[in-house]
């Protein structure tokens, strides 16, 4: 790995039920000197965390959107972290890679996202596809 891999900073969003999941993705890019953004791990008692939330959004340079049928179903402030993440999108070159739909189970995937191609993280290689991607940023 080089230094720079350790520049790229990862946010996370994801369904609160996925929280396991997400966890052990989430140790997964650790490991691999990238700083990954998530909730339990960064947000302290009494801090305002929709407005961190929102900063660590717009200070990172990829959102992985872990997709599951829970996502889909469940309401809740990802909701707003999606819509966030494509406004900040939008104002990115269209061949910047910076919103990765990573579906963790079969499921489908969410309107707005679907122009986005997506990774498979419990297809074999899917991991492998993920830091591909995430090393391409830094490339």
């Amino acid at each position: 790995m080089s230094q720079s891999e350790q520049k790229i900073r990862v946010f996370l969003i994801h369904a609160h039920s996925d929280k396991k999941a997400v966890r052990k993705l989430c140790n997964r890019i650790t490991r691999n000197n990238i700083k990954a953004w998530l909730d339990e791990r960064e947000l302290l008692p009494g801090q305002n965390w929709k407005h961190e939330i929102r900063d660590a959004m717009l200070r990172s340079d990829i959102i992985i959107v872990c997709l599951s049928e829970l996502f889909n179903k469940q309401g809740g402030y990802r909701y707003e972290e999606l819509k966030l993440a494509l406004e900040k999108a939008d104002s990115l070159p269209d061949d910047e890679i910076f919103i990765i739909p990573a579906r963790l189970e079969k499921c489908d995937t969410p309107d707005s996202l679907r122009h986005l191609h997506r990774v498979d993280l419990f297809e074999a290689d899917g991991y492998k596809k993920l830091m591909q991607a995430l090393r391409k940023h830094i490339a």
